[in-house]
């Protein structure tokens, strides 16, 4: 293997915006995440909704008078 072809592999710890933190191996020397094992809906079973931006507002601001077919 050529040495200056590959870019070096670091044991890095990933952060997630939840506070859990793990150990993974990466190209990358930080690693940070939104949505981890820990935290996210299918592994824990709860329904978390993340808003970003207001998006969700939005979405709803934007269909609150839609009455399904076509709008009047």
């Amino acid at each position: 293997m050529k040495s200056d072809t590959h870019p070096a592999y670091h044991k890095v710890t990933a952060v997630c915006a939840c506070g859990n933190e793990f150990e993974l191996g990466s190209v990358l020397k930080e690693v940070h995440v939104e949505i981890c094992s820990a935290c996210h809906p299918f592994f824990t079973g709860k329904q978390k909704l993340i808003d970003t931006a207001g998006r969700i507002e939005k979405f709803k601001k934007k269909y609150a008078n839609y009455q399904g077919g076509k709008k009047k």
